[in-house]
């Protein structure tokens, strides 16, 4: 079910990983950003934008990651943009032939394999590089593209409506992931990236991050600072104090510790190298 966040932006909750699907209403129709997990719920979601007299006339994937890539038959054939970064990043994974299969495999212990679609996965249009708006009909959207957590990963602050689609960042249940793989200092990117996000925290009214709950305007400093004193601690070989790992942990969650301890190993490891 959508639910109405903002005047004409409207956000759905997947059940898996609490990933959140946005609607832009615009003049012709919708922009759909990062569409959601599961085929019923993308099926739902054509439904539901049917059912208001509204067609999808573009998409938006925030970063390259597997979930939000995903695309249903029923949302149309709309260009799908992402960065160009984002793009090439698609394009090198595809061209693996088992690059589907890995995806199937990774998802076998989550029990919803069988239930996300892939035949429409990865058709990204690569917007040109450094392009700072989304090429649409409707509400002025900017593009915020920076290289924490995937190469080519942008927010989207649609201004008129005062809101700040982060993809996988500002959470209130998913630790700031890193891209230890991708760049030379994961660290100082998405140091980087929270400062790109913070000179516009200032006329945000509502938080829609890419998995976890939407928040207000007084969520917006609060969640860079926490994203932050993560990413800091994390530098100096400390152990955040942090609401999203350990016993404190919304339950469900308790996994992302695991995520945390990875990454705190991985980066000493590279400290170590050096």
């Amino acid at each position: 079910m959508l639910k109405q966040v903002a005047e004409g932006v409207l956000v759905h909750e997947s059940e898996f990983v609490q990933s959140n699907a946005v609607v832009v209403h615009g003049r012709t129709g919708a922009l759909l950003i990062d569409p959601g997990i599961t085929g019923d719920e993308m099926a739902c979601l054509a439904n539901d934008l049917s059912d208001a007299g509204q067609t999808v006339v573009a998409g938006f994937s925030t970063h390259p990651d597997w979930d939000h890539l995903l695309w249903h038959p029923r949302l149309g054939a709309a260009p799908r943009y992402g960065t160009a970064r984002c793009a090439a990043a698609v394009r090198e994974e595809l061209s693996d032939p088992g690059a589907k299969a890995r995806i199937t495999a990774h998802l076998e212990p989550t029990g919803i394999a069988g239930q996300v679609p892939l035949d429409l996965y990865g058709l990204i249009t690569a917007l040109p590089a450094e392009t700072a708006r989304l090429p649409w009909d409707g509400p002025h959207v900017r593009i915020i593209e920076h290289r924490a957590h995937a190469p080519g990963h942008a927010a989207l602050f649609i201004e008129e409506r005062g809101v700040l689609v982060a993809g996988d960042m500002l959470s209130d249940v998913l630790v700031p992931m890193l891209d230890l793989d991708g760049t030379a200092d994961p660290i100082e990117e998405y140091l980087a990236a929270l400062r790109l996000l913070e000179a516009v925290a200032g006329d945000v009214e509502v938080l829609v991050p890419g998995h976890g709950s939407v928040g207000g305007a007084d969520q917006v400093h609060a969640r860079i600072e926490r994203d932050r004193a993560y990413v800091l601690a994390l530098r100096a070989g400390q152990v955040p104090s942090d609401p999203r790992v350990g016993p404190s942990a919304k339950p469900g969650w308790e996994w992302v510790s695991d995520v945390h301890d990875g990454q705190a190993q991985r980066l000493a490891q590279r400290h170590d190298r050096a």
